[in-house]
């Protein structure tokens, strides 16, 4: 008797998707382990491997949406794995061809004429058809993924009372610092060192130092929140993504360079899982590496802030009464005006700033 593939449960949140591949055709022969479809939900793309040998049966094609549970083909148990061919001996070497005779010599005196037909009038080249209207535009399905970022946006703008607040952050001495600890810091730990850990760090101790920063809404109550699980917006093939650093205020740097290139390689490789996307505190969103000069945020809700990072530039500055080309990120904090006000937003920004521009603050916790 067939056995039925159902999709399984992909977490608490997650009610179904939409297949996006199957890796197989109707009527192959699948082993028990194989990776038969990929399934694509609001958050993650999931692998959904046979848990039988057998034929193939798809009942359910891409682009379909299925909840979970549902059952989107079978697997016949009872036939039997194809045999494979024998290879047919290879074909003799076909026999030489006999040598061309060579063609009788003329007389020197004997002079050749070729007739060489005139050439007919080259036709006039076709008019073009102008293209059809339905040529012009191609039209696919909105994605789970996509869908729940649309979504989750939308809301955002109408639920929260979202305002940003700028600054500027010299990176001249996170830069110095980087540099000169590179080579010892990749030898200890396998991993390089990157300007996001700079950041993760400096959130933290900003967000210890405005701890209404750190508040979300619950209804009618404001919930304060004394954990920083700080997550990293990433972008994917898929559409973005934001993975949680658990506990970032207790990973050293190298640990959060680790957990940061770990979830880039899921991320990747379509592995990212449900758990890891939830839960997160505070949202930190890296333009820079687009080239974005400057951009307002958007909250990931429930969270009430966002950090916007951006591209470096060689810019001239004051200092002390002298002008100085200094390499400069202008930083953007979009929050919720419901829950924090002008006052902390900028006492939170400045924080960032000053992390960022005395690093060594943060290595020794003053």
């Amino acid at each position: 008797m067939p056995s039925d593939i159902k999709i399984p449960a992909q977490g608490e949140s997650v009610t179904g998707g939409q297949i996006s591949k199957w890796n197989f055709k109707d009527g192959d022969y699948v082993k028990a382990g194989d990776v038969l479809l990929v399934l694509e939900t609001d958050k993650v793309a999931a692998e959904i491997t046979a848990e039988a040998s057998g034929v193939l049966t798809i009942s359910k094609q891409v682009d379909e949406e299925v909840e979970i549970g549902a059952v989107v083909g079978q697997i016949d148990e009872s036939a039997a794995p194809p045999v494979a061919k024998a290879e047919a001996p290879a074909p003799k070497p076909a026999e030489p061809a006999p040598a061309p005779k060579a063609a009788p010599e003329k007389p020197a005196n004997v002079t050749e004429f070729k007739v060489v037909p005139k050439p007919e009038p080259a036709a006039a080249p076709a008019a073009k058809s102008p293209a059809a209207p339905e040529g012009r535009v191609t039209r696919k399905k909105m994605s789970p993924l996509r869908k729940k970022i649309a979504d989750q946006l939308v809301s955002a703008q109408r639920t929260a009372a979202i305002l940003t607040t700028f600054n500027e952050c010299d990176m001249s001495n996170v830069m110095a610092l980087r540099s000169k600890l590179q080579d010892s810091f990749v030898a200890k730990n396998g991993v390089k060192l990157g300007f996001m850990s700079f950041f993760i760090k400096a959130v933290v101790e900003a967000l210890k130092a405005v701890p209404q920063v750190n508040v979300r809404v619950e209804g009618d109550e404001l919930v304060q929140q004394h954990f920083f699980d700080i997550g990293v917006a990433v972008g994917t093939e898929r559409g973005l993504i934001v993975p949680v650093l658990r506990d970032a205020d207790q990973k050293t740097f190298a640990e959060l360079e680790k957990d940061i290139l770990a979830y880039a390689a899921k991320a990747k490789e379509g592995k990212i899982q449900v758990s890891d996307l939830t839960g997160g505190v505070f949202t930190i969103s890296n333009g820079g590496v687009y080239g974005s000069l400057l951009s307002t945020p958007i909250i990931n809700p429930p969270q009430s802030a966002i950090l916007g990072m951006h591209s470096i530039q060689q810019r001239p500055v004051a200092v002390n009464g002298q002008v100085v080309i200094r390499p400069m990120m202008y930083l953007a904090l979009s929050y919720d005006h419901r829950v924090v006000d002008g006052k902390e937003a900028v006492s939170f920004l400045i924080r960032v700033k000053d992390c960022i521009e005395n690093p060594a603050r943060m290595l020794v916790g003053a």
